[in-house]
């Protein structure tokens, strides 16, 4: 009541009263809404990139938007980053490799084997900052990915829900509308989905209702205890469950289509991995577990007698629970029911076959088959179609990671893994950091006319260039086959473009807005061979260079093309093949300590190769030799041309000097050395029968 006293009581001050209540009752009503952000279904906010999803993927394309400042925001319908860490794996231990002690400071060389760190310009921002286990435990990812968003101070919004994608026209170019729980829209020029895979993948038998899933089952061993246990699966989390029950459950059988697939035979990530694969033990050496391989569709699970009545530590008794059979659904008589009134002994395939492999009941069966994409949230003509492979779980994409029949929609992260399912990293931390950094070029080249970046160097340097990738680069050592260097050959010198997809060679103009030349280019990949032997056999390694094309573990391959290949020349490349057939090409011998820097195995044969493809002598010589073959030869190596001549001139006695005027070697004029900004440089060069090169002063 002070308050209006004081503003007097004319009409003047009634007026200005009521205004001073509409404003407090303004700021109510904005105060009553969680956040800061406005409600209601007819606010819209305006982005020219949208990131939907606060995983690793979408907070390592976080970072590359902020640092070339784009408009961008990542929405999160969780309350922190990384949510989907807070609950899988559900046995608490990651299977990604945190190897610290390398040896080596190089900190691109050590990416290679931290699995879980981010790419950014922190030095420090590394997962083994958050821990120094081998294998960590799952809750310190979430902490990481927290550490990183607020280091970088990424835009991220939590408690947004998006139920709603659907795609406009704006200005003749198709965006995106995404609403949320609060009838909120977010529009976008661009859309960069990357939700990961989170919805439980299942297959509809008779009786999958009675089957648990890995997402709730109980992660207490004790609750296993005496039982008999079914998995259906044969994956990480299926042997990951197994594991963890192992020294509780009577028996555990793993059933699926598919045999075991381990990772250190197929050199695929994804496969078993050896931190998860003790029951292989117990199965090869006989202690009641096992693995059965069958049709998921073709089975049946359905209810039976009930288990012996046991007794408590406390002497009371304990009714069993109904126990569970797998038959094959053609063998029972009705189909529509799962009481145990309509299990027969003629209906289980132990009738018909007393040596079937499952005839012992089971007290649970657990469901283990992985995850895939959510396509629910995307109307008709935002829904990216399901790719061909990995059972249609993974959305089907572009080379570059853009939606198939969804411009301007990309794809990153797991969710992508389609475009090298079963061939390399790209669905895990480690091999989806570095697509996505190729993807931002993608967007840079596209949207703001910002070409792939390039090192320009002389030919002279290339071969030092090319063993330092090899030795150092992690892009291409993780996602081998799929991520590639281009080298650009431009006569004197090179453009060279670090970590291209691979399989987008054919479109490499207008994604990179770099050009093939007369001169033709160099694809340098990381990749295994294509014979199949004995993985821990004698003969599964080759260490002689000259039978390099035999190599079996990962080694560097160097593909040289004249002109570049069309979209039908890669879709006809041979079995196996990251490329199609080249004009040439040089597989560098595998080695054993992945280090490719042995003057014969490895230098000197990358040299002669080159030099072929080039046709132009790169043997590096000293001072003395480039001085005389510059006296008696017109078209010096040139390492002479770009080095000793260019760099350093020619310094000596008056005689000397005479003698090179007179071979139109040296310019007609008097001095002692031959300064940058001479312009005479570039036509005494070409009198020695030189190129111009460019004048990127490159120090190795």
């Amino acid at each position: 009541m002070s308050h209006f006293s004081a503003v007097g009581d004319g009409p003047m001050s009634q007026v200005q009263a009521l205004l001073w209540l509409l404003c407090v009752l303004y700021l109510v009503l904005a105060s009553s809404g969680s956040g800061s952000e406005p409600h209601g279904s007819n606010v819209t906010l305006s982005h020219e990139y949208c990131v939907l999803g606060a995983g690793p993927a979408g907070l390592q394309m976080g970072y590359f938007l902020s640092r070339r400042q784009r408009d961008y925001i990542i929405l999160e319908r969780n309350s922190g980053p990384g949510s989907f860490f807070n609950k899988y794996p559900r046995h608490r231990k990651l299977i990604s490799i945190n190897k610290i002690y390398t040896g080596r400071r190089n900190r691109e060389f050590n990416l290679r084997h931290d699995w879980n760190s981010l790419l950014s310009d922190r030095p420090n921002l590394l997962f083994q900052r958050i821990s120094r286990e081998l294998y960590p435990h799952a809750d310190d990812f979430p902490r990481y990915l927290s550490l990183f968003e607020e280091e970088l101070g990424l835009k991220v919004k939590y408690g947004v829900d998006i139920g709603r994608i659907k795609a406009f026209d704006f200005k003749g170019h198709q965006s995106y509308s995404l609403t949320d729980q609060n009838g909120i829209r977010y529009q976008c020029r661009v859309l960069l989905v990357s939700t990961g895979l989170w919805v439980p993948q299942q297959v509809d038998f008779l009786g999958s209702d009675l089957v648990e899933g890995y997402e709730s089952i109980p992660t207490d061993p004790e609750e296993f205890k005496g039982q008999a246990v079914l998995i259906l699966g044969k994956g990480n989390s299926a042997f990951e469950t197994a594991q963890s029950i192992l020294g509780r459950a009577s028996r555990i059988h793993l059933y699926s289509p598919s045999p075991v697939r381990l990772a250190w035979q197929t050199h695929y990530v994804g496969d078993l991995r050896a931190v998860n694969n003790e029951l292989l033990d117990t199965y090869q050496l006989k202690s009641l577990d096992g693995l059965v391989e069958g049709r998921l569709d073709d089975i049946a699970i359905v209810r039976g007698g009930k288990r012996r009545t046991g007794k408590k530590a406390n002497g009371k008794s304990v009714k069993g629970k109904e126990q569970l059979y797998l038959t094959l659904s053609q063998l029972l008589d009705n189909h529509n029911g799962n009481t145990s009134s309509k299990v027969t002994a003629q209906n289980l395939p132990g009738y018909h076959t007393d040596n079937f492999s499952l005839r012992q009941p089971y007290d649970r069966v657990i469901r283990c088959l992985g995850f895939k994409f959510n396509f629910s949230i995307f109307d008709g003509s935002a829904r990216p179609p399901q790719s061909s492979g990995a059972r249609g779980r993974l959305p089907g994409l572009t080379a570059w990671y853009e939606g198939r029949g969804t411009p301007n929609l990309f794809v990153l992260g797991t969710a992508a893994h389609s475009r090298d399912y079963r061939l390399s990293a790209g669905g895990f931390i480690h091999g989806f950091r570095y697509t996505v950094r190729a993807v931002h070029k993608v967007l840079e080249q596209r949207y703001h006319n910002i070409a792939w970046p390039a090192t320009n160097l002389p030919i002279s340097q290339l071969q030092t260039w090319i063993l330092r990738r090899v030795n150092e680069a992690s892009g291409p050592y993780q996602m081998f086959q799929v991520l590639g260097d281009i080298i650009l050959l431009q006569g004197s010198h090179c453009e060279y473009l670090e970590e291209f997809p691979l399989q987008a060679l054919s479109q490499l103009s207008a994604l990179s807005g770099r050009h093939v030349s007369g001169h033709g280019f160099l694809v340098l990949v990381m990749q295994y061979g294509l014979n199949h032997t004995d993985t821990l056999g004698p003969g599964r390694a080759e260490s002689e260079w000259t039978k390099a094309w035999r190599s079996n573990f990962l080694h560097p391959v160097l593909y040289y093309y004249k002109t570049l290949p069309t979209e039908t020349d890669m879709r006809q490349r041979p079995v196996g093949w990251p490329l199609p057939r080249p004009d040439a090409l040089h597989h560098m011998v595998e080695d054993f300590l992945t280090e490719w820097d042995q003057p014969i195995s490895h230098s000197q044969p990358l040299r002669r190769f080159l030099e072929h493809c080039l046709q132009t002598d790169l043997r590096p010589f000293y001072a003395e030799s480039c001085f005389l073959m510059s006296l008696t030869s017109h078209n010096p190596p040139v390492f002479c041309r770009q080095g000793y001549l260019r760099k350093q001139g020619i310094i000596g006695n008056s005689h000397l000097w005479q003698h090179a005027r007179e071979a139109g070697l040296m310019p007609n004029h008097r001095g002692d050395v031959l300064h940058d900004d001479d312009t005479s440089v570039p036509e005494y060069i070409t009198r020695a029968g030189a190129a111009v090169i460019s004048r990127v002063n490159f120090d190795l």
